[in-house]
């Protein structure tokens, strides 16, 4: 297979380049790529010409995709990096999954900058040239969103929690600031959120449904789960950590609650959002459960006493500190939200 990539360049700095692939224009020969390069139209290079500057289209055989596991009947993983974001690993620290049905493919976050958008797109296209016909964003993180402008411009219909749009817009400007300065201005160039988010409850892939989810506020305002019917593989999202400490971002009683519904729920596999590509129910969520309701035992204990919320967050979680990568990084954190939240009840 052929893809065509451009050159793109910061106009701030030309010396920050970096080549684009521009998605959904693969061809088998390399006389078809020429031919479709040669007839594309400006409105090819929709960018922003604020920031960038886009030259130099040119076919190339298409380059390695991101690691894959096939995890069950159809249903793919890429395992991200338990990791911040950095130059080394390009923002690629979250699971990404796909499923494939008769007619068409529908993905499960994206990435966390264009360039990791880009290896899982090239990644899919080695299992299947189907039709995109869907991106599921589990939620608002960076981490599972910014890759999203790739299938978007490949024609898939982007769609999340019916909060997502507005969580987006709110805070997209501090997002896309973080995560350029965690992986470096190379890595994240063209990494942009101009898609439209739309709100679904059912995908049907030709052959196979898949069932749309969307929760009360839990690890965040805006998750959302995807139910393959077909094998019962549960896409959790970040609902369910392995190995990366739990991010508490929403509620923390809404989470244990939404943890109970899993459960009900009877999946037979989950896919969690960091971490494992595959996971026993069981073994996936009582970790979590353990370790958030570690968060409010000691949370209430801590205003029990009248602590302070500056006393409190050092101590808040402790317990758990050896069983979590990035404890450090998050539990404080996840003990300021949790004392927040329960302060007022």
């Amino acid at each position: 297979m052929y893809e065509i990539l451009i050159s793109l360049c910061l106009l701030e700095d030309p010396g920050v380049c970096r080549q684009q692939l521009l998605a959904g224009h693969e061809t088998r020969t390399e006389q078809e790529c020429v031919e479709r390069k040669e007839n594309m139209d400006a409105g090819t290079f929709a960018l922003d010409e604020t920031k960038y500057r886009a030259s130099g289209a040119v076919c190339a055989i298409s380059a390695a995709g991101l690691p894959l596991q096939q995890v069950a009947e159809g249903i793919y993983v890429h395992t991200g990096a338990v990791a911040e974001p950095n130059p080394g690993n390009g923002g690629d620290i979250a699971n990404l999954g796909f499923i494939v049905g008769d007619k068409a493919i529908a993905v499960i976050d994206a990435g966390g900058s264009r360039a990791v958008g880009e290896a899982f797109y090239r990644a899919i296209r080695s299992v299947s040239s189907l039709p995109i016909s869907h991106l599921v964003l589990t939620h608002v993180h960076p981490d599972h969103l910014f890759g999203a402008s790739v299938f978007a411009e490949a024609g898939a219909t982007v769609i999340g929690h019916p909060n997502l749009e507005r969580a987006l817009r709110d805070r997209e400007e501090s997002y896309l600031l973080t995560f350029e300065i965690g992986v470096g201005q190379r890595g994240f160039l063209g990494t942009e959120t101009d898609f439209a988010v739309s709100a679904l409850s059912e995908i049907d892939l030709g052959g196979r449904v898949l069932d749309l989810m969307s929760w009360p506020v839990a690890h965040s305002t805006t998750d959302l789960t995807v139910w393959d019917r077909a094998t019962g593989t549960l896409f959790a999202g970040d609902l369910v950590f392995n190995r990366h400490i739990p991010v508490l971002d929403g509620s923390l009683k809404g989470w244990l609650q939404v943890l109970d519904q899993i459960e009900e729920i009877d999946p037979k596999k989950i896919v969690p959002g960091h971490g494992a590509p595959l996971m026993e129910p069981a073994a996936a969520i009582a970790p979590v459960r353990a370790y958030l309701d570690l968060l409010e035992k000691d949370t209430r204990a801590s205003l029990d006493a009248g602590n302070r919320m500056s006393d409190a967050v050092g101590t808040i979680g402790l317990a758990q500190g050896g069983k979590w990568e990035l404890f450090e990084v998050y539990n404080a954190r996840n003990a300021t939200v949790a004392f927040t939240e329960l302060e007022w009840e």
